[in-house]
């Protein structure tokens, strides 16, 4: 099993930055890549951001790049998504996820292991 925390997601005024960390614990050893992924209110959960566990490759969805930056801490298992410019179709709760296969998902499915989120607002 695995275990995933996410933490730092607050209130945050448009244009303003935030730094979202999750920390995983248990068999980390099996991590391939983790993701992360949002779900506003009264939407679906999509995809954000990607990066592999080794080589540190990484993949975002359209409507972050640029502004958004997912990096990992493999000494401390920890994955974390910098977001910068944010905007208020921006708020949402914040997923991550652990990907236990080879290569890069952009899918849900993807993904073995999920966090329990953490909320981000952004106020006009």
């Amino acid at each position: 099993q695995m275990h995933l925390v996410e933490s730092g997601g607050e209130l945050s005024q448009a244009g303003g930055s935030l730094r979202l960390s999750c920390a995983a614990s248990g068999r980390t050893f099996s991590i391939y890549s983790m993701g992360w992924f949002r779900q506003a209110p009264g939407k679906e959960r999509e995809f954000a951001a990607t990066i592999t566990w080794g080589g540190g490759a990484t993949s975002y969805a359209d409507s972050v790049k640029g502004r958004f930056t997912i990096s990992r801490d493999v000494a401390r298992n920890t994955v974390y998504l910098e977001m910068n410019s944010l905007k208020p179709e921006d708020t949402a709760v914040y997923y991550c996820a652990a990907r236990i296969y080879s290569g890069i998902s952009r899918s849900e499915r993807g993904y073995a292991y999920w966090g329990q989120g953490t909320q981000v607002t952004v106020s006009s």
